[in-house]
């Protein structure tokens, strides 16, 4: 299984990570990278033989809860989560990622937290595992969340409640033409749908009006006066609970971490320049490794932009890229990657052209 395999990692002077935006969410995340940096038992030389294990926790752990000791570069922080639920195929691997015109001596090795599973694909389950546990300690029956209409995080919790017998309601910002219809079976939707979450659709204009605590706290409201038992879960899930499914990540990672920030800047949240959406498709074509058009594949698209302004900021490093998932919110760009894709074409047959295997027979 590729989830057993182990991959070595080379030996590095400076190890520059790059996240996407969602991932260092606030001054705490910062914190607890700065602290695990400082960690005396870490240090910024790798030796050649390091390796990232990939054989604990996969297989038979799966959808177990399981006790939880933080790192003690952690230890400070709380509230300390006792349990978690085993909801991911984690860890994820980490192999080199031989993208085009790098910038001399560069390399650039990639996290494959799109593999965490397929249907709870991405990063977001390295927080559902911590959150879920403390919905199922607090006896709750039905699980409420928020997002976007094409919400990753929406999508893998109505998957991870599921497996674990609970119900999930799923409030949905949309536009407000469209918040009177059926929303439909595109991407995460299909998913959420397929898994019995209840869709309650919200235009963004009303979102934001009264905002997603607000809009969550009545959804919770009218569930307790049915006589349910509800746990509300934030926006993305992003809370101080949530926060140490990075916790998590970064003890799986084995070498030090080098966390920064540069001035990378998009038109917006789910919004994608003709130009972000090309570099998708060709990174696809060139690497075999499809980025999501959200989080990933503007990180992406950003750093390489910035290797190319400033190639000598990047020569010798050897980086690490944190693919968050996501892949299907693709689907919600279906109509403006159409013109993008030429490659197909009908395939021209001469009536003449004589068969090898019999005549008239359709195998």
């Amino acid at each position: 299984m590729l989830c057993s395999r182990s991959f070595p990692i080379p030996p590095i002077n400076k190890v520059t990570t790059v996240v996407t935006q969602h991932n260092i969410h606030n001054h705490k995340r910062l914190d607890i990278l700065r602290r695990f940096q400082s960690h005396q038992t870490r240090t910024m030389e790798v030796k050649a033989n390091t390796n990232i294990s990939h054989t604990s926790a996969v297989g038979l752990d799966f959808l177990t809860k399981k006790a939880y000791t933080p790192p003690s570069w952690a230890s400070h922080i709380n509230p300390i989560p006792s349990h978690i639920f085993s909801l991911g195929h984690l860890p994820t691997p980490i192999h080199k990622w031989n993208l085009p015109n790098l910038p001399t001596n560069t390399e650039v090795w990639l996290k494959r937290d799109d593999l965490s599973g397929m249907q709870l694909s991405g990063n977001k389950v390295r927080k559902l595992e911590f959150l879920m546990a403390d919905a199922v300690a607090k006896g709750a029956d039905c699980i409420i969340t928020i997002g976007g209409i094409q919400s990753n995080h929406c999508r893998a919790t109505a998957v991870a409640a599921k497996y674990l017998n609970l119900d999930c309601y799923l409030i949905l910002r949309t536009s407000k033409v469209l918040v009177d219809q059926d929303p439909g079976l595109t991407g995460n939707l299909l998913v959420e749908r397929l898994v019995g979450a209840h869709v309650e659709l919200i235009s963004k204009e009303e979102y934001a009006k009264c905002g997603s605590g607000a809009l969550t706290n009545l959804l919770e409201e009218r569930l307790l006066k049915e006589g349910r038992r509800p746990y509300v879960i934030p926006v993305g899930g992003s809370n101080s609970l949530g926060t140490w499914g990075y916790i998590k990540a970064i003890r799986e990672i084995e070498e030090q971490l080098q966390s920064g920030t540069d001035k990378a800047r998009g038109l917006g949240y789910a919004i994608n320049t003709s130009e972000e959406l090309k570099f998708v498709m060709e990174i696809a074509a060139t690497t075999g490794i499809v980025l999501d058009p959200v989080y990933s594949g503007k990180a992406a698209y950003g750093m390489l932009k910035d290797m190319a302004e400033n190639p000598k900021k990047w020569e010798g490093r050897k980086i690490l890229f944190i693919h968050t998932g996501g892949l299907l919110g693709l689907f919600d760009k279906v109509e403006q990657m159409a013109p993008l894709l030429g490659n197909w074409s009908q395939m021209g047959v001469q009536e003449s052209v004589p068969r090898s295997d019999g005549i008239g027979k359709m195998f």
